[in-house]
């Protein structure tokens, strides 16, 4: 079970992020947060386990941001930003 209120070393916290923010703390010197964005959904297609633990979790595509429950599942699989 994942604990959504721990913190990590590096003072990320999990919780609700708009999906550009997030894709940004994972791709700094990206040119904006839209290609940040088409960066780390790049990753979690490629990690099919990840995928579809956020689609059976419920995630929408077309919300503009990622739960804590979300963030969670993206952090465990991804690593921190």
């Amino acid at each position: 079970m994942m604990d959504m209120n721990r913190k990590y070393d590096t003072n990320f916290a999990v919780r609700a992020y708009g999906k550009s923010e997030l894709a940004l703390l994972y791709f700094p010197d990206a040119s904006s947060g839209h290609t940040a964005l088409n960066h780390l959904m790049a990753w979690i297609t490629r990690c099919k386990e990840l995928r579809s633990k956020l689609e059976a979790g419920g995630y929408v595509k077309t919300a503009k941001y990622f739960t804590p429950k979300e963030v969670a599942m993206i952090t465990d699989y991804l690593g921190e930003p």
